[in-house]
Order: structure tokens, then sequence, then C-alpha cells
């Protein structure tokens, strides 16, 4: 079986992040939780609940991501394959196993899972969520081909491939970041249809306005950037 690592990314999901970490498959080596300073007992819950826990005080999801990655990359025995997920428990963790599949079995680089509209609880993205999805991956579509119908959090990518994409956005961009450069670098790629739940607790991005547009102008730019660079 392949080493496989989740790097999950918490900023006061206290009352969630237990059930995340219960519900990730048995296959999985590690569960890295990413405290992104909390004030809640985040830490305290996953670190109950068998996960390694960092702290990143530079707020911010790509921060947190980065701070995984870096452990990581410190570590003697590296992963082959890592997954991030999010710790609100609006994904479904145990649907970790359809996302590593076509890695597995076809050698796929990179997955990410999709939250179709049939496969969603009603409330569980916004409209401005469901909106920026769809401008950011029909542009991508064409700027550069890409089939991509998502930016969901929730996704699979061999490590190797992953440092290859040298990675720096330290905030919302993280994930569109990751789709163009996957692009960029030719990465084969494919989605997998996943369920979606109401999140526990309220949204730090689309559940303010200002998250929203914050949101959505640095994937705006990732893309407009990649577009001109092309």
């Amino acid at each position: 079986m392949p080493n496989i690592k989740v790097i999950i990314p918490a900023y006061n999901e206290a009352e969630s992040i237990v059930k995340v970490i219960n519900d990730i498959p048995k296959i999985v080596n590690e569960i890295i939780v990413v405290n992104n300073n909390s004030t809640d007992g985040t830490e305290e819950h996953a670190k109950k609940a068998g996960a390694t826990v960092l702290t990143e005080k530079n707020r911010g999801y790509g921060n947190a991501c980065l701070k995984g990655l870096d452990y990581i990359a410190n570590q003697k025995n590296k992963p082959n394959i890592i997954v991030f997920l999010d710790g609100d428990y609006s994904d479904f963790p145990e649907e970790l196993t359809k996302l590593t599949a076509p890695i597995i079995e076809n050698d796929i680089d990179f997955v990410i899972g999709a939250r179709i509209k049939n496969l969603r609880e009603p409330g569980s993205m916004t409209t401005p969520q469901i909106f920026g999805n769809w401008l950011a991956t029909n542009l991508m579509k064409l700027f550069f081909g890409a089939t991509f119908t998502d930016l969901g959090p929730f996704r699979a990518i061999k490590y190797n491939k992953l440092l290859m994409l040298n990675m720096v956005d330290k905030t919302y961009g993280w994930t569109v970041e990751m789709q163009l450069k996957a692009l960029k670098q030719k990465l084969t790629y494919t989605e997998i249809p996943v369920n979606y739940r109401n999140r526990i607790g309220i949204s730090k991005v689309s559940g303010t306005i200002k998250g929203s547009i914050f949101a959505g102008v640095k994937i705006l730019s990732w893309i407009f950037k990649y577009s001109i660079k092309k």
C-alpha cells in the first residue's frame, strides 16, 4: 500500500475536528492537523483523536498547508500521496479511498473531489461559492482547455508531483494555484464526484462578505496571471 498522509488546515474547528479525524480511512499513515492560530480547543481535540498537530500562527489556508508540507519535507520516509481535507466536516472523509484510487490504480497524478449538485446537501455551498466555482473553472477551460468543474478543497496528489508545483499562495488562492500549476506542468488529472454537506460552524471564507470578496479576487488574480504567462 502507498504511504498516504492527510493535511487538514484548521481554524477554530473544535466542534468538528474529531469527527473528521475519526472518519478518515485506516489506510492513511498519518493525519496532520495544522492549527492555524485557533482560539478554541481545536489543538487539544485533534491530539486526543490521534492526529499529529502542528501550529501555524500566521493566518491563511495556504500558510497552514505550507506548514504541513514543511513538516513532511523533514521526515525520513516521504509519502507517495498527499490528501488535503477541510476540518469543518463538510467533506466526507471516508471517501478518501475514492480520491486516491485513480492515483493507485491508474497512475493519475492529481484528483479533485468534485462537489456536484446532486451530491450536495441543500445550503452546503453559498450562491457566491457556486458562481465563483463556475466562473473560475470556465475561465480555466477558456484559457487552458482545462476540464475542471470545481475548486474543491478535498483533493489528492502524488507527493513528488506536488513538489514540482512549488506552491506559494498563503491564503485563499491555494486551491486554484495548484490546479493552474498542474495544468502548466501537464500533470494528468481527473475529478471524482463526492458528497458535500453543511459544515459545522461558520465558514471563515464564504460566511462573510469580506471573505467571499477576498477569495474571489485571489482566485481570479491567479487565473489572469497564468493566462498572461501562457
